[in-house]
């Protein structure tokens, strides 16, 4: 097997899912159950496996995090702050998906809950999810 020498950085993706309700966006949050920032809220996501795209792996922890299933995502940005995440160089992939109305999610995986926030009243955030989801609606 062929070794790689210069250190490289691990891979994420992230889903920013919102619905628009009345007269308010809702935005699809869940709350880390492991560090780092346990018990601190942000968007559903995780790392890379080796055998799938970023919208494959998105979609799965998204599905993995909150039972939320969505067909279809659009990549938003990538985020590279060189220390957007404590345990090391971590780049992540922004997708984002707006259902047609807000489905029931419940926190699993690794996120001990999940629910939907107004986008003027989010909780405390993990990593940088706060500037994602602060760009991601400057942006729209």
């Amino acid at each position: 097997m062929y070794t790689y020498k210069y250190p490289r950085p691990a891979l994420t993706v992230d889903a920013l899912v919102y619905v628009k309700e009345k007269n308010e966006i809702l935005v699809l949050l869940i709350r880390r159950g492991n560090e780092p920032f346990k018990n601190r809220w942000a968007l559903p996501g995780g790392f890379v496996d080796m055998d799938e795209t970023l919208e494959t792996a998105c979609k799965r922890e998204l599905r993995e995090e909150t039972g939320l299933v969505v067909k279809e995502m659009e990549q938003f940005k990538t985020f590279d702050a060189i220390d957007r995440d404590p345990r090391g160089r971590t780049i992540s992939v922004v997708f984002s998906a707006q259902p047609k109305e807000k489905q029931p999610v419940k926190g699993a995986d690794d996120a001990d809950f999940a629910g939907w926030f107004p986008l003027n009243n989010l909780p405390d955030m993990a990593f940088d999810h706060r500037q994602i989801i602060e760009e991601f609606f400057d942006s729209i």
